[in-house]
Protein backbone atom coordinates (compact mmCIF):
# COMPACT_ATOMS: atom_id res chain seq x y z
CA UNK A 1 0.00 0.00 0.00
CA UNK A 2 1.01 3.50 -0.25
CA UNK A 3 0.66 6.35 1.84
CA UNK A 4 2.58 9.47 1.10
CA UNK A 5 1.24 13.41 1.71
CA UNK A 6 3.24 16.33 0.25
CA UNK A 7 1.47 19.60 1.36
CA UNK A 8 2.62 23.40 1.44
CA UNK A 9 0.95 25.88 3.11
CA UNK A 10 1.08 28.05 5.95
CA UNK A 11 1.20 27.44 9.50
CA UNK A 12 -2.02 28.58 11.12
CA UNK A 13 -0.74 28.79 14.45
CA UNK A 14 2.80 27.89 17.02
CA UNK A 15 3.29 24.37 17.32
CA UNK A 16 2.23 23.24 20.42
CA UNK A 17 5.05 20.95 22.04
CA UNK A 18 4.30 18.40 24.42
CA UNK A 19 6.30 15.03 26.15
CA UNK A 20 4.79 11.78 26.14
CA UNK A 21 4.79 9.91 29.42
CA UNK A 22 7.89 7.86 27.73
CA UNK A 23 9.84 10.98 27.36
CA UNK A 24 8.73 11.32 23.60
CA UNK A 25 8.40 15.32 22.23
CA UNK A 26 5.46 15.88 20.07
CA UNK A 27 4.27 18.38 17.85
CA UNK A 28 0.97 18.96 16.24
CA UNK A 29 0.13 22.31 14.54
CA UNK A 30 -2.41 22.70 10.92
CA UNK A 31 -1.57 24.30 7.66
CA UNK A 32 -3.74 26.59 5.71
CA UNK A 33 -3.09 25.08 2.58
CA UNK A 34 -5.09 27.16 -0.75
CA UNK A 35 -6.90 25.31 -3.74
CA UNK A 36 -5.85 26.45 -6.86
CA UNK A 37 -10.18 26.53 -7.72
CA UNK A 38 -11.82 29.32 -6.62
CA UNK A 39 -15.34 28.64 -5.31
CA UNK A 40 -19.01 29.94 -6.88
CA UNK A 41 -18.39 33.62 -5.76
CA UNK A 42 -14.64 33.58 -6.73
CA UNK A 43 -13.28 33.11 -3.33
CA UNK A 44 -10.62 31.19 -2.48
CA UNK A 45 -10.60 28.10 -0.80
CA UNK A 46 -8.79 27.25 2.25
CA UNK A 47 -8.14 23.20 3.85
CA UNK A 48 -6.99 23.55 6.83
CA UNK A 49 -4.81 20.49 7.63
CA UNK A 50 -3.77 18.96 10.95
CA UNK A 51 -0.66 18.06 10.97
CA UNK A 52 1.23 15.85 14.08
CA UNK A 53 5.61 15.59 14.24
CA UNK A 54 7.47 13.74 16.59
CA UNK A 55 11.06 13.29 18.13
CA UNK A 56 13.35 15.16 16.61
CA UNK A 57 10.89 16.67 13.71
CA UNK A 58 8.82 18.09 16.36
CA UNK A 59 11.71 19.85 18.53
CA UNK A 60 12.80 21.25 14.93
CA UNK A 61 9.17 22.49 14.06
CA UNK A 62 8.62 24.08 17.64
CA UNK A 63 12.01 25.87 17.46
CA UNK A 64 12.13 27.41 14.10
CA UNK A 65 8.68 27.64 12.79
CA UNK A 66 6.24 30.18 14.56
CA UNK A 67 2.39 31.57 13.04
CA UNK A 68 2.39 32.25 9.24
CA UNK A 69 5.56 30.51 8.56
CA UNK A 70 5.34 28.70 4.63
CA UNK A 71 6.37 24.86 5.53
CA UNK A 72 6.60 22.08 3.35
CA UNK A 73 5.70 18.75 4.90
CA UNK A 74 5.91 15.17 3.55
CA UNK A 75 4.68 12.21 5.55
CA UNK A 76 1.53 9.85 5.53
CA UNK A 77 -2.15 10.18 6.18
CA UNK A 78 -3.36 8.86 9.87
CA UNK A 79 -6.75 8.07 11.31
CA UNK A 80 -7.57 8.04 14.43
CA UNK A 81 -10.49 7.35 16.92
CA UNK A 82 -11.12 9.01 20.48
CA UNK A 83 -14.24 10.18 22.73
CA UNK A 84 -14.42 14.09 23.29
CA UNK A 85 -15.62 15.48 26.45
CA UNK A 86 -19.39 14.96 26.18
CA UNK A 87 -18.21 11.04 25.54
CA UNK A 88 -18.98 11.17 21.23
CA UNK A 89 -16.93 9.04 19.25
CA UNK A 90 -14.80 11.25 17.04
CA UNK A 91 -12.57 10.09 14.47
CA UNK A 92 -9.55 12.48 13.64
CA UNK A 93 -7.58 12.65 10.31
CA UNK A 94 -3.78 13.93 10.62
CA UNK A 95 -0.92 14.27 8.49
CA UNK A 96 2.26 12.70 10.50
CA UNK A 97 5.47 13.94 9.10
CA UNK A 98 7.97 12.64 7.83
CA UNK A 99 9.82 15.87 7.14
CA UNK A 100 9.30 19.72 7.67
CA UNK A 101 11.12 22.13 5.55
CA UNK A 102 11.46 26.01 5.48
CA UNK A 103 9.70 27.16 2.20
CA UNK A 104 10.00 30.35 1.19
CA UNK A 105 11.37 33.86 2.14
CA UNK A 106 12.72 34.62 5.72
CA UNK A 107 10.26 37.32 7.28
CA UNK A 108 11.80 40.76 7.80
CA UNK A 109 11.04 42.65 10.57
CA UNK A 110 10.89 46.08 9.00
CA UNK A 111 10.31 48.15 12.08
CA UNK A 112 13.45 46.98 13.89
CA UNK A 113 15.91 48.56 10.33
CA UNK A 114 14.28 51.26 8.45
CA UNK A 115 15.04 52.03 5.01
CA UNK A 116 17.05 54.32 4.29
CA UNK A 117 14.52 56.58 1.83
CA UNK A 118 10.86 55.60 0.59
CA UNK A 119 12.40 54.36 -2.66
CA UNK A 120 14.10 51.17 -0.97
CA UNK A 121 10.64 50.42 1.19
CA UNK A 122 9.02 50.71 -2.45
CA UNK A 123 11.61 48.45 -3.73
CA UNK A 124 11.78 46.17 -1.29
CA UNK A 125 7.83 45.56 -1.29
CA UNK A 126 7.38 46.15 -5.06
CA UNK A 127 7.08 43.85 -7.59
CA UNK A 128 10.87 42.42 -7.00
CA UNK A 129 9.00 40.91 -3.40
CA UNK A 130 6.71 39.85 -4.96
CA UNK A 131 9.16 37.60 -7.65
CA UNK A 132 11.27 36.62 -4.96
CA UNK A 133 8.14 35.06 -3.45
CA UNK A 134 6.92 33.61 -6.43
CA UNK A 135 10.96 31.77 -6.63
CA UNK A 136 10.92 30.52 -3.57
CA UNK A 137 7.91 28.85 -3.86
CA UNK A 138 8.49 27.18 -7.43
CA UNK A 139 12.11 25.61 -5.69
CA UNK A 140 10.24 24.39 -2.62
CA UNK A 141 7.25 22.83 -5.00
CA UNK A 142 10.27 21.24 -6.82
CA UNK A 143 11.82 20.04 -3.45
CA UNK A 144 8.44 18.51 -2.82
CA UNK A 145 7.99 16.72 -6.35
CA UNK A 146 11.49 15.21 -5.97
CA UNK A 147 11.25 13.81 -3.05
CA UNK A 148 7.79 12.25 -3.43
CA UNK A 149 9.27 10.95 -6.58
CA UNK A 150 12.08 10.03 -5.18
CA UNK A 151 10.32 7.82 -3.04
CA UNK A 152 8.01 6.20 -6.06
CA UNK A 153 11.17 5.29 -7.67
CA UNK A 154 12.24 3.44 -4.61
CA UNK A 155 8.86 1.40 -4.31
CA UNK A 156 8.54 0.39 -7.86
Amino acid sequence: MLNIVAIMGRMASDAQLRTTQSGKSVASFRVACDRVRKDANGQNQTDWLDVVAWDKTANFVSRYFSKGSMVAVTGRLQSRNYQDKNGNNRTAIEIVANQVSFCGEKKQDTKSFPPANENALNFAQGSNANSRRLRARKICLGYLIKRVGRFMTFMV
